[in-house]
């Protein structure tokens, strides 16, 4: 079961026209690389909630045989007055309405957020879940104490099992920090617990009943990297790791001509009198003229165009950007419409605070 049916409220602008699942890195929409994951470990039949931008996803992932797998999708949403319109029921509503319908949650299930990139061995996992005698494991990691108020906290007892669960606690009211990574298993009985037509959240209060009934539901500490983009900062810190290659399972696309700097097809590049230092990926149909720097860690989209003289260092540009001549973007991601510095602060093209002018960044 993939959750996907969220806002992504905390990562404007990059879902404001949308879905946080289809956020792109490096071309692919983050839940692609979550799918490919899952059909390598042998799940074939995903479930996706969905909501707002429902079609995006839809449309792109399909009936899921291009990754070798079977989807299916549960749209949460209500009929007024002829329009269709999103109403997320909540992580465990979600699921409830799709046991409810079909009953489709007839075995143990994994349980995870569609704006997450992992390695975990799910396997593994999987075997600590069914050892244990668990209804729910929740995958925790260790974060840093001043962290903790972005994360689900989790406090259990010696032997893993969860004794209560804190929602985004402050760091001074926090009772460990192991936080919850968005990563569950479930045995069926765990719906019962929650009731139908009603939004139901995992975290905030199916977890706490789980631990105030005393139910075997523990917590699993794990090394795997987990990348999860829960804000802009996030995002841009997740492009710099996957264009470092830390990322494992993530390789670069396009052709590696030379080291460091991979390049898309049908590009115009001026090679002897531009900058560029790796690792960079340099997209389809990209146009960089004479002059121009290109630093990394850096993505630059399809379509893009890097006018002489520009410099582009450690920054993201989105699909269809242009940057004026001699302009300048450090850690920043940068869209046609958009330019967002590695905290978060969003300006818009036309904004005085933002270096695009409508003449200088564009799509098409």
């Amino acid at each position: 079961m993939i959750l996907a049916a969220g806002q992504g409220t905390r990562v404007r602008p990059l879902t404001k026209d949308l879905p946080k699942p289809m956020v792109p890195i490096l071309g692919k929409p983050v839940m692609e690389y979550l799918i490919e994951h899952l059909a390598r470990h042998g799940i074939t039949e995903i479930m996706i909630n969905v909501a707002y931008h429902h079609k995006m996803i839809e449309a792109y992932f399909g009936d899921g045989h291009r990754w070798g797998v079977n989807i299916g999708y549960s749209f949460e949403g209500v009929c007024e007055h002829g329009d269709i319109l999103p109403r997320p029921k909540g992580s465990a509503g979600g699921m409830k309405a799709i046991q409810d319908f079909s009953g489709f949650f007839d075995e143990t299930t994994l349980v995870i957020c569609g704006d997450a990139i992992i390695d975990l061995d799910l396997g593994a996992a999987l075997g600590e879940h069914h050892g244990k005698g668990a209804l729910a494991s929740v995958v925790t990691l260790e974060v840093p104490e001043d962290q903790v108020q972005n994360y689900g906290i989790v406090v259990a007892d010696a032997a893993g099992k969860v004794e209560f669960f804190q929602e985004k606690p402050s760091p001074a009211q926090a009772k460990s920090n192991l936080a919850s990574t968005g990563i569950y298993f479930f045995e069926p009985q765990v719906l019962d617990l929650v009731p139908s037509g009603v939004s139901f959240d995992i975290g905030s209060q199916l977890f706490p009943l789980l631990a105030e009934k005393g139910l075997p539901f523990y917590a699993q500490s794990r090394f795997f990297n987990w990348i999860d983009i829960g804000r802009v900062q996030d995002y841009w810190q997740v492009l710099q790791r996957v264009l470092r290659g830390e990322v494992a399972e993530m390789s670069m696309p396009g052709k590696e001509i030379r080291p460091g700097v991979w390049v898309g097809l049908n590009t115009s590049i001026d090679w002897e009198n531009s900058t560029i230092v790796g690792p960079v990926y340099i997209g389809s149909s990209v146009k960089i003229e004479p002059g121009c720097s290109l630093i990394g860690p850096a993505w630059v989209g399809h379509g893009s165009h890097l006018r002489a003289g520009a410099k582009v260092i450690r920054s993201v540009l989105f699909e269809y950007t242009r940057v004026g001549n001699g302009m300048e973007f450090s850690e920043m991601i940068v869209s046609p419409r958009y330019c967002v510095n590695r905290a978060g602060d969003t300006s818009y093209v036309g904004d005085d605070r933002c270096p695009l002018r409508w003449g200088d960044a564009r799509g098409g």
